[in-house]
């Protein structure tokens, strides 16, 4: 389905200036480990109705679909044309053709973004301490305070000892409430280099007079060095008290100043909506418990560290227009600096009234036009006295890490894209269950399922969270998979072996990536005086 492109006519396609959007759909292990375009986003099938309404809200935008060869991106390109997108084309050949042409290819996830942070480390320099350096500072009880730029639930993997966390661009907003004293000295950390690098120069853009420094390699670089981490913890810088008055909002000012950072309102927001010619993108950037009490109606929650880290995830449509909201200006502010040094150039920043903030909770992702959703469900009751009768099986559509973490004792795991091949894998009962904590994907594979195999199928209503709450136990490990494990890219300290082998390669791929993407013809980085 969809018009064909030569890798010749893409080229084309991202020099005429017009807005498009490249999606790689494969498995992101797959698109990771063999090679990828560089301004693409990965928009696996398996969850490709689930995700396109965000990244592609304009439905006449140019999209190209492309993959390695398989045959996945003709299945994508005929979803999003039932869907209603009305411009949608196939890379003739996939990656493969685009290397053969001349194109380059990445390994790794959110190359765009790894590629920045090394970028900001070679313009701007920011102090780095090794751990070693860091380490001993502790021991001889030096004035500072580690700050963790991650978000919480990748603090409570793993921490520096000592540490707090505040994501990256809260970092201006939190930390002057915090540090008390101007010769604290602060550390910025995160598991690698990229929001290492990143935290430590929004507060050296913002002008803060501490001394900062990013800690070279971050968690990573702590366990290499023979250090311990800590594991579950939860402290927190907390949120400011006046709401960020004073300081962070100066900092804010002078950052848009140099960045050319500027502000709408509401109305001039809405205008940009109603454009049906331009892709507008609305994003708020606070922390969840802030987005979940109160945020504008149809903004899609990206935190404003993780925007940077992974900006390809959230923005797939350039050129578009990118409106950044919060309650203070500061953490938009700060995040709009950095996509404009991204390259993205019609960036934004709303202070949103609470009295706008009408929509609450985390809203459910809108199902692409066309999917068929399954609508039979059983709870976690009817499911367990069932396994207990050998009268079910259970398809858990969670990651591969996800399983290995945690399942249903007996669940066998599955990917949706992969279906046809791996559900005869799975021994025949008179019921299968589909099961994932995000329940829209188990009943889209559900529906799939229920034209492959002649059983019963039923979804089971809140996935594996809904299994624990019930009080039921989890099985762990890599058991009962159907197919390899590269439906993620694993991070190296979630490798099951060689895990410090896999660090170091990991952190020889981010800081030579500046290198090999300098000289690409997608590469946007922009300077400011």
């Amino acid at each position: 389905m969809g018009q064909s492109v030569t890798p010749q006519q893409l080229r084309a396609l991202y020099d005429d200036g017009g807005e498009l959007a490249v999606l790689d759909v494969r498995e992101e292990g797959v698109y990771s480990y063999t090679g990828h375009l560089l301004r693409v986003s990965n928009v696996p099938l398996s969850v490709l109705e689930l995700r396109v309404a965000a990244l592609l809200p304009r439905k006449s935008v140019r999209i190209v679909v492309c993959d390695g060869g398989e045959g996945l991106a003709a299945r994508a390109a005929e979803k999003l044309q039932a869907g209603g997108y009305a411009n949608v084309s196939v890379l003739d050949g996939g990656t493969p053709a685009w290397k053969a042409a001349g194109g380059r290819l990445y390994t790794g996830v959110y190359v765009p973004s790894k590629a920045f942070g090394e970028y900001i480390q070679h313009e701007d320099a920011p102090p780095e301490v090794t751990a070693t350096e860091l380490d001993a500072w502790m021991k001889a009880g030096r004035d500072l305070v580690v700050v963790d730029s991650r978000p919480l639930a990748e603090f409570k993997r793993n921490s520096i000892p000592g540490a707090f966390d505040c994501p990256s661009a809260e970092l201006p907003y939190r930390m002057p409430a915090f540090v008390k004293s101007p010769q604290t000295t602060v550390v910025v950390n995160c598991g690698g280099r990229t929001r290492s690098i990143i935290g430590a120069q929004v507060l050296i853009n913002a002008g803060f007079p501490n001394p900062v420094y990013a800690l070279r390699d971050g968690t990573q670089g702590w366990k290499l060095a023979g250090l311990q981490l800590n594991h579950g913890r939860t402290e927190a810088v907390p949120a400011p008290s006046d709401g960020g008055k004073g300081w962070p909002q100066q900092a804010a000012a002078r950052v848009a100043q140099r960045f050319g950072v500027r502000r709408i309102d509401l109305a001039r927001l809405r205008a940009l909506q109603a454009d049906p010619s331009r892709t507008t993108y609305l994003f708020d950037v606070r922390n969840p418990e802030e987005y979940e009490a109160g945020h504008l109606t149809g903004a899609v929650h990206a935190p404003g560290g993780q925007m940077v880290q992974a900006t390809d995830t959230f923005i797939a449509v350039r050129p578009s227009v990118v409106v950044l909201a919060d309650s203070d200006g500061v953490r938009a502010t700060m995040t709009a600096a950095w996509l404009a040094q991204m390259g993205h150039q019609e960036v934004y920043v709303l202070a949103a009234n609470a009295a706008d903030c009408t929509e609450r909770g985390t809203p459910v992702p809108a199902v692409l036009d066309g999917a068929s959703s399954h609508a039979a469900s059983i709870n976690a009751a009817e499911l367990k006295r069932l396994l207990d009768d050998g009268q079910a099986q259970v398809a858990n559509l969670d990651s591969s890490l996800q399983h290995r973490e945690g399942h249903i004792p007996g669940a066998w795991h599955v990917v949706r894209s992969r279906l046809k091949d791996q559900l005869p894998k799975i021994p025949a009962t008179p019921l299968l269950v589909f099961s994932a904590a995000e329940e829209a994907l188990a009943r889209l594979a559900a529906a799939d399922a229920s034209r492959l195999t002649g059983a019963a199928v039923q979804v089971l209503a809140g996935g594996t969270p809904a299994w624990v709450a019930a009080g039921y136990a989890l099985d762990t490990g890599d058991t009962r998979m159907t197919g390899e494990a590269d439906d993620l890219s694993y991070r190296a300290l979630d490798r099951k072996d060689k895990v410090e082998e896999a660090m170091r390669e990991y952190l020889k791929w981010e800081v030579e990536l500046l290198d090999a993407v300098a000289t690409d013809a997608d590469f946007g980085f922009r300077r400011f005086p």
